[in-house]
């Protein structure tokens, strides 16, 4: 292999990398292939088929992209496919109990052939709002198995169909010799990490439909409140009555100029033999004149 001098060979996760790429090389599969990239270690590419009938991928060949951690087998790895399978998303991760997103159930003791192994059994479950996951139906998806063969991946320079052919005869070779293997199966740990994983969201799913179902009831209830279609008579209600308050009847009147008021002037006590005289005189004047008439 092109990458071995490349990386460090003692070190734990290369050396479990370029085991299981020899142990997938060695003992072939005709179900699926995985090999890493000559210039990357971490980067695989896989091909799988479809499982077999009555599933709508049966005949289908897919291709994917694997990549692993730096602290692989600790961690697990991450998968997207690249060739449209009408079950995941096309070059997204998917969400399994073997990838990335679900640590708590990886185990180092699986790989890359535990993994495909695994995918190829839970593509006939349903996706649930699952993470890369996608709903289709089923004439979609046996469409898409009919035309994946064909599918070229550019970096493998090679057809899915090219690919899993040379899986085939090499796996005949050597049945040949060494007789049929038995075939793989998931680990039943993986089998039950994923039936929790379904459970859980099957749960939540419940939950969402329930709050739905739930929003739309109070909303039918609120719009049958708010308009009846035969209003019920209503019942005759005795109000007490209550004194009509009292209104101030407004009536025209004449508007009339208020005289200024008369400012009474204040004399002082010494002026006050000054006014004695003058009315002394005038009385003098006046009885002067009457006298004179008379």
């Amino acid at each position: 292999m092109s990458t071995r001098g490349q990386f460090n060979t003692k070190n734990p996760t290369i050396k479990r990398i370029l085991k299981e790429a020899s142990e997938l090389s060695t003992s072939p599969s005709s179900d699926y292939h995985a090999e890493p990239l000559e210039t990357n270690l971490f980067e695989w590419h896989f091909t799988i088929r479809g499982p077999p009938e009555p599933s709508p991928y049966a005949g289908g060949i897919y291709h994917g992209r694997i990549v692993l951690p730096s602290t692989y087998p600790l961690r697990p790895p991450s998968f997207r496919f690249l060739t449209p399978t009408g079950r995941f998303e096309v070059n997204r991760e998917i969400c399994l109990s073997i990838s990335g997103h679900h640590e708590e159930t990886w185990q180092p003791a699986w790989g890359v052939r535990t993994a495909l192994v695994a995918i190829r059994s839970f593509m006939d479950t349903d996706a649930k709002g699952q993470l890369g996951g996608i709903e289709c139906s089923r004439d979609a998806r046996e469409r898409m198995a009919k035309d994946s063969g064909a599918w070229k991946c550019a970096g493998c320079a090679k057809s899915n169909a090219e690919i899993m052919q040379e899986r085939e005869e090499l796996v005949k070779e050597i049945e040949e010799k060494d007789g049929k293997r038995k075939d793989e199966q998931v680990p039943e740990e993986l089998r039950l990490a994923y039936r929790d994983e379904l459970g859980k969201e099957g749960e939540e799913d419940k939950k969402v439909d329930k709050g739905k179902q739930r929003a739309v009831e109070s909303s039918a209830e609120a719009a049958s409140s708010a308009s009846p279609s035969e209003p019920a008579p209503a019942a005759p209600v005795t109000v007490p009555s209550r004194p009509a308050p009292t209104v101030p009847i407004v009536r025209p009147t004449r508007t009339t100029t208020a005289p200024p008021p008369q400012q009474v002037a204040q004399r002082s006590p010494d002026l006050a033999w000054i006014d004695t005289c003058i009315y002394g005189v005038v009385v003098a004047l006046l009885f002067m004149v009457l006298k004179r008439f008379v």
